[in-house]
């Protein structure tokens, strides 16, 4: 099961900011190697992240499981919208939320991939987690993306 991580109250000047920060955040928080903060600014630097959607944009940030001590997911929602570059485009989009995935399994991480592009496709769920009080945000979050994860039904 993925430990989860979240973060509100705060702004980035630039994706790279952003991205910084997570690689700083997931550090001192254990969960990954001394090798994944430059992994993941290199990754999003060849493989953008950020994925427009009906009504927000959102980056999923992540890279290869080697950088991963535990699998966990860091959720922000910035108090502004951050710059990334498009997934499958050379524009740049403001991103509503920022879901950074560490993950130690590939096959697991396609497995949640798959699942947070269905739910957040969903209209109301992205609109839920964007005007959820920060309180509320990690219950709801786990509530969409992470109930059906594979390894949580076993206990």
């Amino acid at each position: 099961m993925s430990k989860l991580f979240v973060r509100t109250g705060i702004e980035f000047a630039t994706c790279q900011q952003a991205l910084a920060h997570i690689g700083e955040e997931m550090l001192t928080k254990g969960v990954v190697h001394a090798t994944y903060p430059a992994a993941l600014l290199e990754r999003e630097a060849v493989f953008p992240t950020g994925i427009v959607l009906e009504s927000h944009a959102v980056a999923i940030p992540h890279c290869e499981a080697i950088h991963a001590r535990e699998p966990a997911i860091y959720l922000i929602r910035p108090d502004k919208p951050v710059n990334f570059q498009q997934a499958d485009d050379d524009a740049e989009i403001a991103v509503s939320l920022i879901i950074a995935l560490i993950v130690e399994n590939p096959a697991a991480q396609l497995t949640l991939l798959r699942r947070l592009f269905s739910e957040l496709q969903n209209p109301a769920t992205l609109t839920a987690l964007l005007a959820a009080p920060d309180h509320q945000l990690a219950a709801l979050f786990r509530g969409f993306i992470l109930t059906s994860e594979p390894c949580k039904q076993a206990s």
